[in-house]
């Protein structure tokens, strides 16, 4: 009786490649397409059931329906077109500095402007009015200069909503009268005769062609906000780690298979081996 040679078990490579494991190697793929597939379906959802925040900012309002006096306005009121009524009060334009224009700093000529149709109480309602810019103080105050000369009449005024800006203070070696914010809280103690009048917390940036001397503001849309469906993310990720499983699950099926094999082997190679020694000894004896 020949003494038994040590098993050769295959590697785990060529294990990997026998027909029984191609075989569920394929499975797996297709369990893993299938996962991957229904998260590619859960980003999909997440994109649709994500909506867009949208407001008719372009489709001009009333100004009573949008704005209301002595308070901010509303989410939905910010960056609507408004659309009232009135005068403005030659005696109150003024004008800001270092506003940017389309990326160019330049001056904002500012008036009070006091609507036709009283507030819910009954009152006036005086409301600030960026009504256009200018590259140069020189021509700002030459703009100015013309608007105060006119005779005040009755106007339509359509502009875009926006909410009063925080004053900030001065900085150090600046001019401290040079004004900068377009702050209602700021304006109302330089307005002139406003008596009792209820009082805007927003301003309008008028629209439309713009007082001569001046150029118009640019005053885009407000940016639409998009939300996101976390959930459906969520179960997105979830598939793709069921696909990745599924390919683990295979690998480790196979290496499972190899080793039991492996063991098999040396546990058949252990018995031939004993049973050859329990031979030689009785041959010798």
């Amino acid at each position: 009786m020949s003494k038994p040679v040590p098993p050769r078990t295959e590697s785990l490579g060529r294990t990997m490649v026998r027909p029984k494991w191609i075989l569920a190697l394929l499975l797996a793929l297709a369990i893993a397409a299938a996962f991957a597939w229904l998260g590619q379906w859960q980003l999909a959802r997440a994109v649709q059931s994500g909506h867009v925040v949208e407001h008719p900012t372009e489709t001009v309002m009333p100004l009573n329906r949008i704005a209301t006096v002595n308070s901010p306005p509303t989410d939905a009121g910010i960056g609507q077109l408004v659309r009232t009524r009135g005068s403005f009060a030659p005696d109150d334009y003024g004008m800001l500095a270092g506003r940017l224009n389309d990326g160019t700093a330049g001056y904002w000529v500012i008036a009070r402007f006091t609507p036709s149709v009283v507030d819910a109480k009954g009152h006036t309602a005086q409301l600030g009015v960026a009504r256009g810019w200018a590259p140069t103080v020189q021509k700002a105050k030459a703009a100015i200069a013309r608007l105060e000369a006119q005779d005040p009449t009755t106007v339509t005024l359509v502009g875009r909503l926006l909410p009063s800006e925080a004053p900030e203070a001065p900085k150090e070696n600046t001019d401290p009268f040079v004004m900068k914010d377009m702050s209602v809280a700021a304006l109302v103690n330089l307005w002139h005769g406003i008596g009792n009048s209820d009082i805007y917390s927003s301003y309008v940036v008028e629209h439309g062609t713009p007082p001569a001397g001046l150029s118009s503001i640019y005053s885009p849309p407000p940016i639409e906000q998009a939300t996101v469906d976390w959930l459906n993310i969520f179960y997105a990720a979830e598939w793709a780690i069921f696909a990745g499983f599924a390919l683990f699950l295979w690998y480790r099926l196979v290496k499972d298979a190899w080793e039991k094999q492996r063991e098999d082997d040396e546990a058949a190679y252990q018995e031939a081996l004993a049973a050859w020694e329990a031979s030689s000894k009785q041959n010798l004896d």
